[in-house]
Formats: structure tokens, sequence, C-alpha cells
């Protein structure tokens, strides 16, 4: 499993230096990029994780998210002794790409000292409108939806497909759709190694002019991804 556990988090840390890495691009001051918008964040995010599932998915069918790992075991799609270990590389992966933007973009994090508001949203998400009921609703139905498409996609296409090149690419459409259509509201988080791990990297990394690091609002992308995805596991097992 050694060598799985190392390709989940190589495949995480992909998908966070690039999705987090497109958010400091449009974000931070005097970056190039900077104003492109929802929907270059949106596309971006998909590609990202297009990117580590294209390295992770034939070694160890690229979960990249404790949500999808937790759901998949549920379904019976994935065995039960492989999920601590899966989860605990995708956190580790997801805070080391989190420390990778930061010195990629540490000249423009400078540049950005002035608002820690959004040098905090390169890192994690933080909710559109504070409601942490209905964003922790948000966040359970957009998981949810994400795990129950990917173990569709999975039942209908075959498990090879999910884990395959060729699988990457509808699962990218699924991240593009949900952030385009669900994101708006709390960033749509849905996975925790995307979310907690930067934060966490937020919170110990020397950002200058940094505020705290949301920790009030930090279980909202946690708990609420982790219940969609045992929902999206108990409403596969319903169907099928």
């Amino acid at each position: 499993m050694m060598t799985q556990y190392i390709f989940e988090f190589i495949g995480t840390l992909v998908l966070v230096l690039l999705g987090d890495g497109v958010c400091a691009n449009v974000t931070l001051n005097k970056s190039k990029a900077q104003g492109a918008g929802w929907v270059v964040i949106a596309l971006a995010w998909g590609f990202a994780v297009m990117c580590g599932v294209l390295i992770a998915g034939p070694v160890s069918g690229a979960h990249l998210n404790p949500a999808v790992t937790l759901g998949l075991a549920i379904a019976g799609k994935f065995a039960w002794d492989g999920v601590l270990g899966y989860i605990a590389a995708q956190m580790l992966g997801g805070f080391a790409g989190a420390v990778l933007v930061y010195v990629f973009f540490k000249d423009h994090y400078d540049a950005t000292s002035d608002n820690p508001d959004a040098m905090l949203g390169t890192f994690c998400t933080m909710p559109a409108i504070s409601s942490p009921w209905r964003n922790f609703l948000s966040e359970l139905i957009a998981t949810c939806l994400l795990v129950f498409l990917i173990l569709c996609l999975g039942q209908h296409g075959g498990t090879e497909l999910v884990g395959s090149g060729v699988g990457a690419f509808p699962v990218t459409c699924v991240i593009m759709a949900l952030g385009m259509s669900l994101g708006g509201t709390t960033g749509y988080a849905m996975n925790p190694a995307r979310d907690l791990s930067p934060r966490c990297a937020h919170a110990v990394l020397p950002i200058k002019g940094k505020r705290d690091s949301g920790w009030s609002y930090s279980w909202v992308p946690v708990a609420g991804p982790m219940v969609g995805g045992i929902l999206a596991a108990g409403l596969f097992i319903l169907v099928f």
C-alpha cells in the first residue's frame, strides 16, 4: 500500500499546487493574471484535478480527497484497511502543495499584505455570506453530487475507467460544472485535503500581514464534504 499512499500524496499535492495556484494567480497583487475571474478559477480547478488523476490514477485510483475515499469504502468500492493511510497521504499532500504555492508566489504575497482576506482565500475557502449551517449544507450537497457522480462513473464505465486517463476527463468536467454552478456560496471546497491542510499551512507560514486562519469556519469544509460523501455512498447503494 505504501506506493499507493505515495501517489495519493503526490496527486493531492499537484491538485492543491495548481488549484490554490490559480487562486493566487488571479487574486494577488502584481500578478499578470490578477482579476481574471471566476471562470478561470473554475476551469483551472477542474484541470488541477485532472492532473492529479493522471498522475495517481493508474496506481492508487486517484481519490485525492478524504470524502471520496470514505464514500468509496462505504459503497464497497475500496478496502477499509487503506482508508486511514489514504486520508493521511491526502492531507499531507494538500499541506505540501499549499506550501509550494506560497514559495512560488512569495513576492506577490508580500505585495498583497494590505489585504489579508484575499491572501487567506488563496489557501482555503471562506463563505460569501456567513451562515454556518447553510454553508454546511452547500458543501454537503456539492460533495454528495461529486462522490455520487464518481461512483456512477465507475459503475457505468468500469472501475478501471475512474483510475485511468480516460476517467480523468469526465471527473474534470464534473469539477468544472460544480464550481460554475454551485461554487459561489462557499468556494466549493468539497475536499478536506484541499481546505483544512492549506488552512494549516496558512497558519504556520510566515506570511506578511496575514490574518487569522478562519478557524471558526474551518469545520464546515471538513464536516460538509465528509457527510456528503457518506450520503452519496448510501444513495449509490440504494439506487444500484
